[in-house]
């Protein structure tokens, strides 16, 4: 067997393996050889909607909160990690926090499950809970506006 056959009978097992396990990318390297496969995996990113909040009760309409620099809802509190955003402590508890709830620096806001692990959002500050800008069950990046707390 030539080298060029090795290598590509090299690079076809490396192949299947890639499909076998769901990796993106494996490395192998033996004396002169070096051998690199990866896939490129497409996914679709779904961005969705922010859920209707309740009305205020207030006399007058709501105004549209101030937007800061970024383009947030002036006192937004950005997601610090990639993950699944959940509101509750487990499914069918109520949520931790809802639109008009009072809210005091360190209280729990919702729970965001990164990596398998349960990581609660503290309330960076005092104050209302004035939108709630994630779905339970969403997928958030890290900075994203959750909430709004005026």
């Amino acid at each position: 067997m030539t080298k060029k056959s090795i290598d590509q009978e090299l690079i076809r097992e490396l192949a299947d393996l890639l499909k076998e396990t769901d990796l993106t990318e494996i490395e192998v390297e033996a004396e002169d050889v070096k051998i690199r496969v990866a896939r490129q995996i497409n996914a679709q990113v779904s961005v969705g909607h922010a859920p209707a909040a309740a009305p205020a009760p207030a006399a007058a309409p709501a105004a549209a909160p101030a937007k800061s620099e970024g383009g947030a809802p002036a006192g937004a509190v950005p997601s610090p990690m990639v993950g699944t955003a959940y509101m509750a402590p487990e499914p069918g508890a109520a949520a931790f926090v809802q639109v008009g709830s009072r809210v005091n620096a360190g209280d729990t806001l919702l729970i965001i499950e990164a990596m398998k692990t349960m990581n609660q959002i503290p309330a960076p500050r005092a104050g209302t809970v004035t939108q709630i800008l994630v779905e339970d069950g969403m997928p958030v990046e890290y900075g994203e506006p959750l909430l709004v707390i005026e």
